[in-house]
């Protein structure tokens, strides 16, 4: 069954559970996917009511960028525990001979490639996502700024528990041009503080 299929119990008893996967990037992804969420229904609570009708267009488009990113990342749950046994099946082959040694090193190295390339796409999606957000920051339903707030807290953990995860895969990574393009990650980082502390400091001082 898929992560994203199990009810919240499930889920929590397999995370908290001595299973190493699902971990911290599918944990990320699915605070991400809840930030994202709670974007697209702030927008909602806006759309629609002639009260905040000159947010109207904001929120139209914030919430169908919002929706799409919702697929993207409540996939990247799953694909960050596929991504991990794909390593660990990678170290589990044999290594007996010169063929079967070479074998395993390469499936490792692809497979930990996967592993990094996963949680770095988690991470572009959040800092995406907290752009959107703060699009309808003021913007939007002012009865649910709370919930914008926390939207973009979460977002925000996403984001820096993907980059965690790039970064304990990094030194497996053979090639060194993805190595350069993971690293841009740390930028992405920086811009992403940014823009969550802004959000929160606006919603906050509108409570």
């Amino acid at each position: 069954m898929k992560l994203v299929d199990m009810k919240v119990s499930e889920y929590l008893e397999v995370l908290k559970s001595n299973a190493p996967a699902p971990g911290g990037g599918s944990a990320s992804a699915l605070a991400a996917a809840q930030g994202i969420s709670l974007v697209a229904m702030v927008a909602d609570l806006t759309i629609g009511r002639e009260k905040y009708a000159e947010y109207e267009k904001v929120c139209i488009a914030a919430r169908d960028e919002a929706l799409e990113l919702y697929g993207k990342l409540s996939a990247a749950v799953d694909k960050d525990t596929e991504a991990f046994n794909l390593v660990s099946d990678a170290f589990k082959l044999p290594k007996g001979t010169d063929e079967e040694k070479a074998a395993r090193s390469k499936a490792i190295a692809e497979a930990t490639l996967t592993a990094t390339e996963v949680p770095f796409e988690t991470l572009m999606l959040c800092a995406e996502g907290l752009k959107i957000a703060e699009k309808i920051v003021g913007k939007s339903n002012p009865n649910a700024a709370s919930d914008l707030g926390v939207a973009a807290l979460n977002l925000l953990t996403g984001l820096k528990g993907a980059w965690l995860n790039v970064l304990i895969n990094l030194p497996g990574v053979k090639d060194e041009a993805k190595k350069e393009e993971f690293m841009t990650g740390r930028k992405r980082i920086i811009e992403g503080e940014a823009t969550a502390a802004r959000i929160y400091a606006e919603v906050s001082a509108m409570l």
